[in-house]
């Protein structure tokens, strides 16, 4: 197949739809704005259906000597008590295996797929649609010509923008930290200490270390100068692991989350995935997993329509659509649930917790 495809963003996202459409028989160019040195940090959260998807592109050999399975995700109220907890391996049986692992890792092993050279700092500076095919420039003074697009560069997306189909991503109101504590207590499940409007989340990710990520609501507040400060003062009341957690934490790392939400995520030969077509908050830890997804279907849905790539793109989106819808309509559930004080919520968790948080995921667990 000749097409000639260019795969904008080199993150996961972008990897994964290189990966999808090298599967199909296509031989995608893959650029990025970054240098090769920019290397992602903290950690991640992978549930089994980003592993399934990973089986699918042909990368889950490579993930399984890295970072740590979860099988049991527990809750605690904000004083450490038990809420409910989730057996994540019987929720995912036959799907996948659930892992937390370096992003870093991640990156690598999704590097591995592309079956070719990445070029790094090479931003893209405009894009034209001309009879059809996009004209794409560069910063470097060269423009190229694509019978594809495939904006994967993220929340911020400058393809989404170029290409007319929306506007910036839409705030949610929180702000969330992440951090790789080395040397902190000990951990076996996935446990999060939940409180007034922020929660503190804290999984083990192998070698003696633990991924922290936490949240906050504060949609009027400035980005917090000191972020160690802030969360050890936001979270100092907190019982469970968190304590002995924050006794270690060195480095943070801020930043605050929205939504995409878009009409349409094709024009003509540009199409987007993963964050830059449909981002969500990161509360069900399913942003690697959609992009996954993205990735696999678009080269099959290429590969099925033989070349006729309008026709692609509308049931690519066809397919994606409902499952990314899915997922923004449980976040916001999930998230609306911070709202309501522990007074109320913590009884409500402890009765329907577990019904309720499996539920979310419930049309996760079939399809792709």
């Amino acid at each position: 197949m000749s097409l000639r495809i260019l795969v904008v963003g080199a993150g996961t996202a972008g990897l994964a739809a290189a990966r999808g459409l090298r599967i199909a028989g296509f031989r995608p160019e893959v650029v990025e704005a970054l240098p090769a040195t920019t290397v992602p940090g903290a950690g991640i959260y992978l549930p089994g259906n980003a592993a399934r998807a990973l089986r699918l592109l042909g990368l889950d050999v490579p993930l399984r000597p890295l970072g740590d399975l979860i099988f049991r995700q527990v809750f605690l109220d904000m004083r450490g008590r038990q809420l409910f907890e989730m057996d994540v391996a019987a929720l995912w049986a036959g799907v996948g295996e659930s892992r937390v692992l370096s992003r870093g890792d991640l990156q690598q092993v999704l590097l591995t797929g592309v079956g070719g050279e990445v070029r790094y700092d090479t931003e893209v500076t405009g894009l034209e649609i001309v009879e059809g095919a996009a004209k794409v420039e560069f910063g470097t003074g060269v423009v190229g010509e694509y019978d594809l697009v495939v904006g994967a560069d993220g929340r911020r997306s400058t393809i989404r923008s170029f290409a007319g189909l929306g506007g910036p991503a839409v705030p949610t109101g929180q702000i969330v930290y992440r951090a790789v504590v080395t040397g902190g207590p000990p951990l076996t499940d996935w446990t999060a200490v939940l409180g007034r409007r922020s929660s503190f989340v804290a999984m083990p990710m192998g070698g003696r270390k633990l991924y922290c990520y936490a949240d906050e609501t504060a949609p009027e507040s400035p980005d917090p100068q000191d972020p160690v400060d802030r969360l050890r003062d936001l979270f100092s009341g907190y019982g469970g692991p968190v304590p002995a957690i924050l006794e270690k934490i060195e480095k943070v790392q801020v930043a605050r989350t929205d939504e995409v939400l878009l009409p349409s995520w094709s024009t003509g030969p540009v199409v987007l995935v993963g964050d830059a077509a449909h981002a969500t908050a990161p509360t069900l830890a399913q942003g690697a997993a959609m992009s996954f997804e993205d990735g696999w279907v678009l080269g099959q849905e290429l590969r099925n329509a033989k070349d006729d790539i309008p026709s692609a793109l509308r049931a690519f989106e066809d397919r994606r659509r409902p499952r990314c819808n899915e997922v923004r309509d449980r976040t916001r559930e999930r998230d609306r649930t911070r709202d309501v004080p522990p007074s109320l919520r913590d009884p409500m968790l402890r009765r329907r917790g577990l019904r309720i948080f499996t539920d979310h995921y419930r049309e996760l667990v079939t399809g792709v």
